[in-house]
C-alpha cells in the first residue's frame, strides 16, 4: 500500500498510521509532511522501526528549504517517481 502523507505529523494520527503499516508498504511525504524526513526526529525514528520504504518529494523539500537536512534513510523523489509509486501500489491511503 502507498500511504501519501500531506499534513504535518502533529496534525496526523501517527499512531493509527503506524498501526496500519504492513511489511514493504511505501510512505510518500508531500507538502507539510516533509518535516518527517528531517534527520533525527522522533516520528522518523519510530517509522524506521518498520520494514517499509520512505520517500519524500524533492520539490516540497526545496520549497521549505530543508533539502540539506533530510535523513539518509529517506529516498528523495521527483514527480516522475511519485507517479511510479502510484502505479506500483494499487491500494493507496491519503493522510
Amino acid at each position: 500500500m502507498l500511504h501519501i502523507l500531506m499534513r504535518s505529523p502533529f496534525e496526523t494520527d501517527m499512531v493509527l498510521l503506524m498501526d496500519m503499516l504492513e511489511s514493504f508498504d511505501d510512505i510518500l511525504m508531500l507538502q507539510n509532511s516533509v518535516i518527517l524526513a528531517l534527520d533525527n526526529n522522533f516520528f522518523l525514528k519510530k517509522l524506521l522501526s518498520f520494514p517499509i520504504f520512505l520517500y519524500v518529494l524533492e520539490e516540497d523539500l526545496c520549497a521549505r528549504g530543508i533539502t540539506m537536512k533530510t535523513s539518509s534513510y529517506v529516498t528523495v523523489v521527483n514527480y516522475s517517481k511519485f507517479v511510479n509509486l502510484t502505479v506500483k501500489n494499487k491500494n493507496q491511503m491519503l493522510w
